[in-house]
Parts: C-alpha cells; sequence; structure tokens
C-alpha cells in the first residue's frame, strides 16, 4: 500500500477520532439545573469551578473524564479495587481512578496510531500490519498497569523494611507517657526524611483523626492503603487493643519483636540462597576463565608436539 492510499485513510481516521472526541465532551456536559443541585450537595464544588485550570491545563481536565469514561468500572466492588490499587502506589487523590483511566485509553490510542501506522507503511494491509497494530494497541493499554504494579511492590519494600525502626519509636514514645496520636506524630516528625512512605501514611492518619473520624476506622484504612501484611496485622492489634483496653505499648513492642524476627529471617533464606545463585554466574563466567587458564598452557603443548610430529 502506496502512501497514495494510505494517506486519506489516515486523514479519515484522525476525523473519525477528533469528532468523537468533540461529540463526547459535549454530550457528557451536564445541565446548569443538575450543576446547581450538585453545589447544593457538595458546596466545595463551586470553590473547584472558580479556581479552573486555563490553557492547556484545562483541556487535559476537561478531557479527563471523556476519556477515562470508556473504561470505567461498572461495578462498585471494581471501582473499589482500582482505589485500593492506586492508594497502595501511594495516589490518594479521589480524582485518581479517572487519571489512571484516561492514561491507559491515551496511551491505547497513540499506541495503536504508531503501530498501526508502522504496520502499514512496512507491511500494508495485511496480517502482519493488523498484528502489530494489535501488539502497540496492547502495549500501550498494559503499560501502565506495569508500572502501576512495579511502584506498588516498590512501595511496599520500602513500608516493610521501614516498619520496625517505627514501632521502636512508636515503643519508645508511649512507654514516656505521650498517647498514641502523640507518639504517631512524633515519629511521623522524626522518620520524615529517611522513611517518607509510611510517614505520609501517619500523616494522613493524623489529619483523619484530627478531622473526628473513629480510631479504628482510620486504622483499618492505614492497613488497607499501605498494602502490607504486616501493617495489617499491626493494624488489627492496636484495633484489639484499643477496643479491650489492653496496654499498647505492650502489643507494640510484641509485634516490633515479630517484625525483627521475620526480618532477620529473610535474611538468612537470602543468604542461604546465594550459593545456589552464584553457581550460574561461577559456570557461565568464571569456570571458562580458569579453564582456558589452567588448561591453555598444556593444549598449546600438546599441539605443538602433534605438529612435530
Amino acid at each position: 500500500m502506496n502512501m497514495t492510499t494510505l494517506l486519506p485513510l489516515a486523514i479519515f481516521a484522525a476525523i473519525t477520532v477528533a469528532a468523537w472526541a468533540i461529540m463526547t465532551l459535549l454530550g457528557s456536559k451536564e445541565s446548569r439545573a443538575t450543576e446547581r443541585l450538585d453545589e447544593l450537595r457538595d458546596p466545595q464544588l463551586r470553590n473547584k469551578k472558580g479556581n479552573k485550570k486555563q490553557g492547556f491545563g484545562a483541556v487535559i481536565e476537561a478531557a479527563t473524564p471523556a476519556l477515562s469514561k470508556i473504561l470505567q468500572p461498572k461495578t462498585e466492588l471494581e471501582q473499589n479495587q482500582l482505589k485500593v490499587k492506586l492508594s497502595n502506589a501511594g495516589y490518594h487523590n479521589s480524582e485518581a481512578p479517572q487519571i489512571y483511566l484516561a492514561i491507559k485509553f491515551s496511551l491505547l490510542l497513540v499506541a495503536a496510531l504508531l503501530g498501526g501506522g508502522y504496520g502499514m507503511l512496512v507491511y500494508g494491509a495485511s496480517q502482519s500490519g493488523f498484528t502489530s497494530l494489535g501488539l502497540a494497541a496492547g502495549a500501550g493499554f498494559y503499560l501502565p498497569e506495569i508500572i502501576l504494579a512495579l511502584k506498588i511492590s516498590g512501595r511496599k519494600q520500602k513500608i516493610f523494611l521501614s516498619l520496625p525502626d517505627t514501632l521502636d519509636l512508636l515503643v519508645v514514645c508511649v512507654e514516656a507517657g505521650l498517647g498514641l496520636d502523640a507518639a504517631i506524630r512524633r515519629v511521623s516528625d522524626e522518620l520524615d526524611d529517611t522513611a517518607p512512605e509510611i510517614t505520609g501514611e501517619l500523616n494522613l492518619c493524623l489529619m483523619q483523626l484530627n478531622m473526628g473520624r473513629p480510631r479504628r476506622d482510620v486504622l483499618h484504612d492505614f492497613g488497607v492503603r499501605t498494602g502490607v501484611d504486616d501493617v495489617k496485622s499491626l493494624v488489627a492489634i492496636l484495633i484489639q487493643a484499643d477496643k479491650f483496653g489492653a496496654s499498647i505499648a505492650q502489643a507494640l513492642r510484641v509485634q516490633s519483636d515479630a517484625m525483627r524476627i521475620k526480618r532477620r529471617q529473610i535474611a538468612e533464606e537470602k543468604a542461604q540462597k546465594t550459593a545456589v545463585q552464584m553457581l550460574f554466574p561461577m559456570v557461565l563466567f568464571i569456570f571458562p576463565g580458569i579453564f582456558v587458564v589452567l588448561v591453555g598452557p598444556a593444549a598449546i603443548k600438546m599441539m605443538d608436539q602433534l605438529l612435530d610430529k
């Protein structure tokens, strides 16, 4: 397929996508009566409308709901699961799901256009061209999920490694006479530079407590947001201690000792695996060099003797 045939198809596709986007944006706009009812239900919407962005930022802000509408989860369970995934990655903004879905759909369109254009130019309207289109679209669609999974894994690891030190400081503060809220605030100030992930979650807990939320709900949300099993077990212990009036300091000390034992066991397990993991680099890279150094001179002498004969 030459450029003469491909150019009209590309122009038609671009015009179709642009018309669809404009119609979606215009069709999704609510009436003034609905907007005023929403403002009565939530007075903060009026302030948000007064602080709208200008220029390119306003275009992106207006296009985000339309782009995310297609991929929007249909059930409340799926919406909650998406919010939990984004919270595990550190995105607690209420608009984070919309932005994430808009990024996925945008990358899907961009990758499909680029991959489809490249496939049509190289292979033409054949099976290989449509295969490149599908592969590019799939890569663009799943790339945000891969990046999000990597970010969640790294953040969980950082929280897990900083949790024993956090618990030790909490134990010291509580045993010194501070309440749990004051101890959390003190620990957040002390570890703000070395462990920003867990201190950010603790600061969010303090903000929710100051707003009047029950401590049980705040601690439960803290465990869900982090997604770390040890944090969830810590939260369960704190909730039980607060419910039955047990000593919080003792509960924190027991959990801290258990965390340190678990971390030491993980280190010992990695140390035991090192011998097996070192086998493959030694066989592939070290043994051939040793073999050449030790056997090389003898092989050269043998070759010389065979040639002399």
